[in-house]
């Protein structure tokens, strides 16, 4: 019987422990509420130094109270003579700034007004902000103490993976500035392709009891591999993946080590929605979201057909034989892969889905810095690698041109023999080693870290991001995110338990034989480049701001351009600012790389044209501009080949012409790779060998 094709993979590394039960469930967290938005009719100006206002009703800096009244009221009438309509002070905000108000007209509308005064510099309505606070899960700030007789508790970085970064925790993704915009709209929906979950989870629950989780479905095929006594279905409820001594070794786990539970599902939907401000447990990334969980991995491994099956059915495409996704997801996260390239069937369903407007997330894999296997690779989705709490490479992780962001994935090589983990990714699970037995956290014993982990916190922020502009493309969100990273450090890391020796720059991946043991903490970590670890680690504040403003889209509606043939160009795609409208394009010709002499049609509409005059590459850009006075810009590179020859009229005769047909098959080799395995205390890679990965 042919092996089916299967998805080779390396799993993530989870110690499990057994902990303490929890307490009792809490009712289901606080979400937070949108952003406010701004108080009506009142917007806040900012006069140009030469304004006449300024000049005809001048103010001392130490001027009485009244004066203060009188000249700022004075300068208000001016501006309503000018804007048409009956201003009102509101009070001074700066030397040159002061807030007016106007009755019947919204903020945004009078902003627009006021930004057409030649007097005034800029006029953006008063909004209103709330407290930047930290969430009051307990497990936020620091895990419960370290007991080293249990082995339980921790860590004491708590989550620190989420918090602004500090001199010592570099990469944190500082998730409380982007909560001041937004903690996620329940409208938008991160599909979780993983093990399955557990809805009884006091941080996710169900969704139609006030928790996070949808409905969702199960997609694993083979009933031995699935463990819950079917195939496909429409329950999605994680039964534990443990593969036992016995079935190691013996088909359909050929290729498997004998493993506990590892309850991955339901780790990583936590790190995207776990429920925040409940008073117990963690916080997820965007805790306003709500998750579909698609189970595509059963014990050991799941096959292809599941996952793109699972992920076709996630972007509410139609699945045969299974009833149409009530909920499409906006952001796929895949915490899984194999070391294989990209196939032409993972690209056609990456290529579908994204023309869906869903981005997807993938984790890189955590080869000990191989190359960037499946689905991380292919083109258009977002791969993540994993970095340590100082901003560097982690061991495990893969890296590569493919990478697009890098973010926390834990590590624990800072610690001595015996030590606790001072820094894994904190997360929910179960306590049991196979079957479930009751809901609880990872700590500083039972610890979890791979690129499986760095994935969710990268789809978590893409969500926050979507929840701020329900507009945007996962070219957008891509580009945003990638824009707004930070910098990789490119000191201040050390080996810690040997600190002479020296971190290198990344280089390339790396390609280990099998029994090959590199040392994960010595040799591993390194210093990032943007060409092998993506555009930089991720700012989920930074980004969530990002897509609040303008942003400049430039569509090609040529679809090959060649010599002498008009080339267009649209910018419909592109977004004011928040509550703001589109008021100008321009376009410019940024180089005519010698074919381009300039536009054919006005550069001050929403659509362009150019023609080139021979084979090769010119660049443009276009800025467009709101009503509120925001700016943004794009430029594209635009290849041009040469102008296709003249059909060749057939000979005379009219003969057909002949030629040889290449066979209408392939011959596919489907095989399972061994995964590395590697249990302690260092960055190891390890996990169960097979046909999937958890990264």
């Amino acid at each position: 019987m042919p092996l089916p094709t299967l998805l080779a993979g390396l799993l993530l590394p989870l110690l499990l422990i057994a902990l303490p039960a929890p307490a009792a469930a809490a009712p289901a967290g606080r979400i937070a509420q949108p952003p406010l938005a701004p108080v009506d009719g009142e917007v806040i100006v900012r006069w140009r130094t030469d304004a006449p206002a300024l000049r005809r009703h001048p103010l001392p800096a130490r001027a009485p109270a009244d004066e203060v009244r009188r000249t700022l009221a004075a300068r208000a009438a001016l501006a309503g003579l000018r804007a048409g309509r009956t201003l009102e002070d509101g009070g001074p905000v700066g030397p040159r700034s002061q807030l007016l108000r106007a009755r019947g007209e919204s903020a945004q509308a009078l902003a627009a007004r006021l930004a057409a005064d030649p007097d005034i510099e800029s006029a953006v309505p008063n909004g209103r902000q709330r407290i930047l606070a930290a969430p009051n899960d307990p497990l936020y700030a620091s895990g419960p103490p370290v007991n080293r007789l249990l082995l339980t508790g921790g860590p004491e970085s708590g989550q620190w993976y989420l918090r602004a970064p500090t001199a010592d925790v570099v990469s944190g993704i500082d998730i409380e500035r982007a909560w001041a915009r937004s903690r996620g709209s329940e409208q938008v929906v991160v599909a979780v392709l993983d093990t399955g979950v557990r809805f009884e989870h006091p941080d996710l629950g169900r969704a139609a009891n006030g928790g996070r989780l949808l409905p969702g479905h199960d997609f694993v095929s083979n009933p031995t591999v699935a463990n819950d006594g079917d195939g496909r279905d429409g329950d999605p409820s994680d039964p534990g993946d443990w593969v036992s001594t016995f079935e190691a070794g013996r088909s359909p786990f050929t290729s498997c080590d004998a493993s506990n539970s590892s309850w991955h599902g339901t780790a990583t939907a936590s790190l995207v929605a776990a429920a925040a401000d409940d008073g117990i447990g963690m916080a997820g990334a965007a805790p306003g979201v709500r998750v579909l969980p698609v189970r595509v991995l059963g014990k050991c491994y799941g096959t292809d057909a599941d996952i793109l099956a699972g992920m076709r059915w996630a972007a509410g495409i139609a699945v045969p034989g299974v009833p149409d996704n009530p909920t499409p997801a906006r952001v796929i996260n895949l915490s899984l892969g194999s070391s294989a390239a990209c196939s032409a069937a993972y690209q056609d369903a990456v290529d579908e889905i994204t023309a869906r407007g869903v981005l997807i997330v993938v984790a890189a894999g955590n080869s000990a810095g191989g190359p960037v296997g499946t689905p991380g690779s292919c083109r258009g989705v977002l791969a993540v690698l994993a970095l340590r709490h100082a901003g560097t490479k982690v061991g495990f992780s893969d890296l590569g041109p493919q990478i697009g962001i890098s973010a926390p994935g834990g590590n624990c090589v800072d610690i001595g023999p015996g030590d606790p983990c001072r820094y894994p990714i904190l997360a929910a699970t179960d306590t049991g080693t196979t079957s479930p037995v009751s809901s609880s956290w990872l700590d500083s014993y039972d610890i979890a870290y791979g690129t499986s982990f760095a994935s969710p916190l990268a789809a978590a922020a893409a969500a926050l991001m979507v929840s701020v502009r329900p507009a945007l493309t996962p070219g957008q969100i891509r580009s945003a995110m990638q824009a707004s990273a930070r910098p990789f450090p490119t000191g201040g890391a050390d080996n810690a338990i040997v600190p002479f020796l020296e971190v290198r720059r990344c280089d390339q991946p790396n390609r280990f034989a099998p029994g090959d043991s590199p040392n994960y903490e010595l040799d591993l970590q390194c210093y990032c480049t943007t060409g092998l670890c993506g555009a930089g680690m991720l700012d989920a504040g930074a980004a969530v701001d990002a897509v609040a403003g303008a942003l400049a889209r430039i569509e090609r509606t040529t679809a090959a351009p060649v010599a002498g043939s008009a080339v267009s160009f649209s910018a419909a795609g592109s977004l004011a600012a928040v509550g703001a409208t589109v008021t100008g394009w321009q376009w410019t010709l940024v180089d005519g790389g010698g074919i381009v002499a300039g536009f054919d049609s006005a550069t001050n509409a929403s659509t362009a044209t150019l023609t080139p005059a021979a084979a090769g590459r010119f660049t443009l850009r276009l800025t467009v501009s709101d009503s509120l006075g925001n700016e943004a810009s794009q430029t594209e590179v635009v290849d041009v080949s040469a102008s296709p020859p003249p059909p060749t009229p057939p000979p005379a005769g009219g003969g057909g012409g002949g030629g040889t047909t290449a066979p209408g098959w392939l011959l596919a080799l489907a095989g399972a790779v061994a995964a590395l395995r590697r249990r302690g205390r260092g960055d190891g890679h390890g996990g169960r060998g097979g046909r999937s990965g958890l990264r």
